[in-house]
């Protein structure tokens, strides 16, 4: 019978192949990257709610930004860490983020993950559930790494903001890890090299809103009822830390 510390060991191989395979193969994608306009005609965050609720309370289904973005979310495959989907409009949720009690969103920079780069720090995203319920964060920090290898799974990764480097699994520590938060991810592209970087958005919750039904705009508001946040349509959303 193995040891716990051989169990150990084996679930940190396993994490670590994962995460190496993930941060090398995921967005080594092969068209040509370019950046996508902010559509003309998003739906309304209610809309939008509407369009990606199946009725699971459990299941992450969509991310919105206004005038930014209305994605659809899927979840991988069990055992597929480095699964992303290459729909135009869907984003893929991160299940080793989840692993670690957070939310992880990713998309190809050449798909769904062009329009990360159109959330600006201090944009709210909201998180639309299967039920309709909604969790609203705010963009806090927007970081930036270069793969110093882009072509090896051990490469470490410079922020370009503050030149420091990191290796694969300080900067998943970094970006995923540590209080509840929402992180997307993508690539960024560079002198014809789709994986030459990564771009990291790290949003925070924010509790007591709601949705304001005529101008999507999402306010402070103390209407709560058994930890959740009614909105304007009678949808509840996620006071994770409610009192």
């Amino acid at each position: 019978m193995a040891s716990r510390n051989q169990l150990s060991q084996l679930k940190n191989r396993i994490f670590a192949s994962a995460l190496f395979f993930f941060l090398l193969c995921a967005f080594a994608f092969p068209t040509q990257a370019y950046a996508k306009d902010i559509p003309n005609s998003l739906p309304n965050l209610n809309t939008f709610i509407e369009t990606v609720t199946d009725g699971n309370a459990a299941t992450l289904r969509g991310v919105y930004v206004s005038n930014v973005m209305a994605l659809s979310v899927v979840q991988q495959p069990a055992g597929y860490p480095g699964f992303v989907s290459t729909e135009e409009s869907i984003a893929t949720q991160f299940s080793m983020a989840t692993e670690v009690g957070n939310v992880g969103l990713l998309a190809h920079n050449t798909h769904a993950g062009s329009f990360f780069s159109n959330i600006k720090q201090g944009d709210r995203i909201v998180l639309v559930y299967g039920d309709g319920h909604i969790e609203s964060f705010v963009a806090a920090s927007i970081q930036h790494y270069q793969a110093l290898d882009p072509q090896s799974p051990y490469s470490e990764f410079k922020n370009l903001e503050t030149q420091t480097t990191s290796t694969a699994e300080q900067l998943f520590n970094n970006v995923y890890r540590g209080e509840y938060h929402l992180t997307l991810q993508t690539c960024i592209e560079n002198n014809g090299n789709s994986s030459w970087g990564r771009l990291f958005i790290v949003a925070t919750p924010v509790e007591n809103e709601i949705v304001d039904q005529s101008e999507d705009v999402i306010e402070t508001e103390n209407a709560i009822q058994d930890g959740k946040v009614l909105n304007a349509v009678g949808l509840f959303a996620n006071k994770r830390h409610a009192e």
